[in-house]
């Protein structure tokens, strides 16, 4: 898509684009700061018109998140013609369509679009389709693939990327919301090492009982169980991924603390045994499966644009107020005025706190969510709001994981 636009701007610009309002970055699956602003385009006449461009992460693509919401090849072709990937010079949106890109961009993905079935080390099949993070995507599978298996079996498990304040929620506001799905029931992941982190605990002593960090750290567990059974009105089981490490005073206060919501917690080892180590897991999603609620979401669609980041804000991160420059409230009330407000919102954030504090842990109360910036996602029909200092093309911390990966004697070494 990115090549036809700027060949078509090369070609003459029939459509009348304003290359300093392209909407359109290219991709690459790769954490690359240097490539979040850069010039394209340069060289001379015969490589088109110089301008400033940019790449994010594949995962954070706009292709990502409507591969993953289509319903089928159709509306994958339809949603891919409603993006938006800039604006002539008088403003007006061009589509991909205008560009005559949806029909050569379904082909490349028509096979892909196919769900991939996979089997689990114990031969249960599996469905693994789509890959946008729940940080500063969306976060969940394709729908066909969660439809499919809905065809084939009589319990599907599906997963939501990270906390339940992050894929949880966009799982509702945005998959549900547009595919009509509605669970039967939750089941929270927690281990607790994650907990007394959220504590306080140093992580180089997080294998080490520590009772005063986990109690302390509680309270972020307890906020995602209210998050999940006071505001999407689900039914929830809490599983505990139990480790060798987790002693039994750490395990006893952490049950109490749960049952004492009212809430069911169970002991998971199936990373140690495999499904047997889930059986109890299992038998409480089953039972929970019999008595379905009514699934609540945390904004209604008639809600203005900022309506919806307040409540998100408020009721899901704990947060006080949300900020925004002139800037950002202008692009707002733009969007509403082009028939955008009705669209539900992805907000970008860091997964590691409630706040746009990655450093903030716990269940922090009373902080400010600042949106930075503002994108429309026209295609597959959300808002995103950029918070924060959340950026949609990672960079690579200091020490980065290439420089324990090696080749030695015939293997490679140090991916894991």
């Amino acid at each position: 898509l990115a090549a036809l636009l700027d060949n078509h701007i090369h070609h003459g610009n029939e459509l009348n684009i304003d290359v300093r309002r392209i909407a359109w970055k290219r991709v690459v699956d790769m954490n690359d700061r240097a490539l979040r602003e850069i010039v394209a385009s340069l060289g001379g006449v015969g490589n088109g018109y110089p301008r400033s461009d940019g790449f994010d992460i594949v995962v954070a693509s706009e292709i990502m998140a409507i591969f993953c919401l289509a319903t089928s090849i159709e509306d994958l072709k339809e949603k891919i013609g409603k993006i938006v990937v800039g604006y002539t010079k008088d403003k007006k949106p061009v589509l991909a369509s205008d560009l005559k890109a949806e029909g050569a961009m379904t082909v490349i993905l028509k096979d892909a679009f196919q769900p991939n079935l996979v089997q689990t080390l114990e031969n249960t099949p599996a469905f693994i389709h789509g890959g946008p993070f729940a940080n500063i995507a969306h976060g969940c599978n394709s729908v066909v693939a969660t439809t499919s298996a809905m065809k084939l079996a009589d319990y599907v498990v599906t997963e939501a990327g990270f906390g339940a304040d992050l894929g949880a929620e966009k799982f509702i506001d945005i998959k549900c919301r547009k595919s009509g799905l509605r669970p039967s029931a939750c089941v929270l992941v927690a281990t607790i090492r994650a907990i007394k982190y959220h504590g306080g605990a140093d992580l180089k002593t997080i294998t080490e009982e520590n009772l005063p960090a986990l109690e302390a750290g509680l309270v972020n567990l307890e906020r995602h169980i209210n998050n999940i059974t006071k505001v999407y009105n689900l039914p929830l089981v809490v599983s505990i991924n139990n480790f060798t490490s987790d002693t039994a005073a750490e395990v006893e206060l952490l049950r109490k603390r749960v049952e004492a919501l009212g809430v069911k917690i169970v002991l998971a080892t199936h990373w140690a045994d495999g499904g047997a180590g889930a059986a109890d897991l299992a038998h409480a999603v089953v039972e929970l499966c019999e008595k379905p609620q009514a699934m609540t979401f945390v904004y209604e669609d008639s809600a203005t644009l900022w309506e919806k980041i307040n409540a998100v804000a408020t009721k899901v991160y704990g947060a006080k107020d949300v900020t925004a420059d002139a800037k950002v409230h202008s692009k707002l009330k733009e969007l509403e005025a082009s028939g955008y407000g009705n669209f539900p919102i992805c907000v970008a954030k860091t997964q590691y706190s409630f706040s746009t504090d990655a450093a903030l842990r716990g269940a922090p109360s009373g902080h400010t969510i600042n949106v930075r910036e503002v994108k429309l996602s026209a295609g597959a029909e959300f808002i995103v709001m950029i918070c924060g200092e959340i950026m949609t093309m990672p960079g690579l911390p200091k020490v980065p994981a290439a420089e324990r990966i090696d080749y030695v004697d015939g293997k490679v070494v140090g991916l894991f």
